[in-house]
């Protein structure tokens, strides 16, 4: 069995806000939506004020007469402009992707996974990779600009492959990181090189994680992840489970192969955060991980 799917549209993935794109320039015209935009405030720690399982939104006119500096402008919602900026702390509850994720709509999701990687990127590009000068930002916070040259940089992605190993039939090969504790695992993964095709990546890493040779590979399905600014590339690929594990570069610490049946009754059973006292805990519902578990499982 290898032609199953991912589950769903990954949590993240869900892009159904209008960017805008020909706004980002066009100063005139975002001064004159200013007034009435919403705005989404996003603390050091990546976390925003929700309530009842949606985001809060204030209103953009609350820092200035017009667009403020360090603000990013996402796109239209219902009419509106939205921009996101970040802030040192907030009042009321608040949560970051991991906690609230599952509970956005499409449209809370979009504009915080977007709001959370373009200030990342911003936190950290404060000076030219290329000439060392200052930077500062332009297109409504979509990149900056060397004050030295004028280069303009672009927001970083960083793309990254996530595997699902399985042997063609009732089995699926998954790992755990020195740092997690016991009994979580989850699907293998690791950052593209330079250089590198995104197949090749799933063969090198698979090898150098866990010593086994794939072959087989499959795309399913991608989702950003902004921690703080990956695209995660999933796949599927086939591997041998009598050929040795051999836990080559640190990365991994334990690594099993699971049947199906032990894969379902960890769905069932919740994600990492369950406090349960079961043989497997499996990612959460944000990441692409759990999606294309469920989609092996449900073969």
């Amino acid at each position: 069995m290898t032609g199953f799917a991912l589950a769903g549209t990954p949590l993240l993935s869900r892009t159904v806000v209008d960017r805008a794109e020909e706004l980002r320039s066009d100063e005139d015209a975002l001064r004159a939506g200013w007034a009435a935009a919403k705005l989404l405030r996003v603390d050091r720690r990546n976390q925003v004020r929700v309530s009842d399982g949606a985001l809060v939104l204030g209103e953009a006119a609350d820092l200035g007469a017009e667009p403020v500096p360090g603000a990013v402008f996402l796109g239209i919602r219902d009419g509106h402009h939205v921009w996101a900026a970040r802030v040192l702390a907030q009042t009321g509850t608040v949560a970051d992707l991991r906690r609230v994720g599952e509970h956005l709509d499409d449209a809370d999701a979009d504009l915080m996974v977007s709001a959370v990687a373009l200030l990342n990127w911003h936190d950290n590009a404060g000076y030219s990779a290329v000439d060392g000068s200052p930077t500062h930002s332009t297109i409504s916070g979509w990149s900056r600009i060397s004050t030295e040259t004028g280069h303009e940089e672009f927001p970083r992605t960083d793309p990254a492959v996530i595997c699902l190993v399985h042997d063609g039939h009732d089995r699926v090969l998954l790992a755990r990181q020195p740092v997690w504790p016991e009994r979580r695992f989850s699907v293998l993964a690791g950052f593209v090189e330079a250089g590198e095709s995104l197949e090749s990546c799933v063969v090198r890493e698979i090898r150098e994680e866990v010593g086994v040779d794939v072959r087989d590979v499959r795309y399913l399905g991608s989702q950003p992840w902004p921690f703080p600014r990956s695209l995660m590339l999933g796949f599927a690929a086939v591997a041998d489970p009598g050929q040795a594990l051999d836990f080559r570069d640190g990365e991994i610490t334990e690594a099993r192969w699971f049947t199906r049946e032990e894969v379902r009754a960890a769905l069932a059973t919740g994600d990492w955060a369950s406090a349960e006292d079961v043989p497997l805990l499996l990612p959460g519902s944000i990441s692409i991980a759990r999606g294309m578990l469920e989609g092996w499982a449900k073969e």
